[in-house]
Formats: C-alpha cells, sequence, structure tokens
C-alpha cells in the first residue's frame, strides 16, 4: 500500500500534498495524481464517497502512483476498520482532542490489519483548542505519523468563521495558534501537517510543516476567471 512510501518520504523530510476533488470521482482523482499530487484526500465526513467508491478510487489512485487517504466521519471502531479493509491507503482521523483518543485510532488500525499495518498512513486531525492543549500527551503516542492541524474547524472553535473570504488571510488568532501547534509537533520530532492555500504553502514549509492538504478549487476559480476575462474583452 502505498501510505508506507509517503512515511518514508516523510521521514526522509520530503514535503507531502494531498489534494481533495471535492467530488466522488475516482477518474478526477487519478488525474490530479497524474498532475503531480502525492496524495488524494477521499473525504467521507464531509463528501459522498461510498464504501465502493473508497475501494474503487484507492485502486485506481494506488495505479497511478498515488495515495488514498480517507477522512471517516467519526472515532467509531468498526469504521475505521471498514475504510481500511475497503483499501484505503491511510486514515485522517477528524476530532482527536486526547491521547486516550489517538491511541484507540491506533489500536484499531493494528487490529484491522495485524500483518501490515505499517502499510497505512495514520493522521489525528488536531482542530480545537482542547487539541492543542493535550498536544503534548498526545504526541507521546506510538504509531501516528502525521499531526494535522485543521485551521477550519480551529477557526470555529474559536469563534470565526472557518474559512475567510476567497483571496483573504485567516484571522491572526487563528494563524498564530497553528504556528504554536506545529512547533510542538516540531520540537517533539513529529510530522507536521496542515491546510494551505498556495500563497500560504512557504510560509507554513518554513515554519517546518510537511504534510500539505490543499484544495483544487482555487485553481478551476482562477483559470475559469481568466478565460472569462479573456472572452469579455
Amino acid at each position: 500500500m502505498n501510505g508506507a512510501k509517503l512515511r518514508d518520504r516523510l521521514h526522509a523530510g520530503e514535503p507531502i500534498t494531498m489534494f481533495t476533488p471535492h467530488h466522488a470521482s475516482s477518474g478526477l482523482a487519478a488525474r490530479l495524481v497524474e498532475f503531480g499530487a502525492d496524495s488524494i484526500f477521499v473525504d467521507c465526513e464531509h463528501g459522498t464517497w461510498s464504501f465502493e467508491d473508497v475501494r474503487m478510487t484507492s485502486q485506481i489512485v494506488r495505479s497511478a502512483g498515488g495515495a488514498a487517504i480517507v477522512r471517516p466521519h467519526s472515532h467509531e471502531r468498526s469504521v475505521l476498520i471498514r475504510y481500511l479493509n475497503a483499501g484505503a491507503d491511510g486514515l485522517m482521523v477528524p476530532m482527536v482532542d486526547t491521547a486516550e483518543q489517538a491511541r484507540a485510532i491506533v489500536d484499531a488500525v493494528r487490529y484491522a490489519l495485524p500483518s501490515d499495518y505499517e502499510k497505512r498512513l495514520v493522521v489525528s486531525m488536531i482542530e480545537t483548542l482542547e487539541a492543542i492543549d493535550n498536544l503534548d500527551e498526545m504526541l507521546t503516542v506510538d504509531g501516528i505519523d502525521v499531526f494535522f492541524i485543521g485551521p477550519g474547524d480551529l477557526s470555529q472553535n474559536m469563534g470565526f468563521p472557518p474559512a475567510p473570504p476567497f483571496g483573504e488571510p485567516r484571522p491572526a488568532q487563528v494563524v498564530e495558534k497553528v504556528a504554536f501547534a506545529v512547533e510542538k509537533i516540531r520540537a517533539a520530532g513529529k510530522v507536521a501537517g496542515t491546510l494551505a492555500t498556495a500563497e500560504e504553502l512557504p510560509r507554513w514549509l518554513d515554519k517546518g510543516v510537511q504534510f500539505f492538504y490543499i484544495h483544487s478549487d482555487p485553481f478551476l476559480r482562477r483559470g475559469l476567471a481568466g478565460i472569462k476575462q479573456t472572452l469579455s474583452r
């Protein structure tokens, strides 16, 4: 499974991209990999992907040289196991607030795949102030490959909208909190990840972030805006 390849690259200090196609489309997912995405975000928390979609898309994405990282809708043990058995190259589990929850996720992965759990990437999403407060203890949990700070849910948890207007920066308080968490993760010798726009990538790369979740829609938005501008001359 290609999750192990991502882990090896992260341990070597390389940055990794994970693009979301925003649609339950194996063809679009594979195309993003062909264009250079390292992995594909299969969002089963907010998206419409079925278990069969996960199975098929994981196979197609791997055949294109990428990896399929699934975000389940919850920590539910049986749900994590089903996505792994459907062929996910990794799990990106939302709303992990405590070390106990992180250990339970690792235990579920190892129970589901006792002989080859190391072939899957395990990402713990840090999305609340509670999680950041508990981060020191969470960083001691063995088996979490990436600690990912989700700025959208963290923004909401801090009383801000989940995303700023297109092209505008996030609130400074949120950016500072993400940077604080990244510094803690890096100081513990762990891999940090976050959501970033093309404009934000240099900042977070300089901060030591290695795992980047990137939306594909801004590229489509800019491309279509350019076409419309040309046609309106």
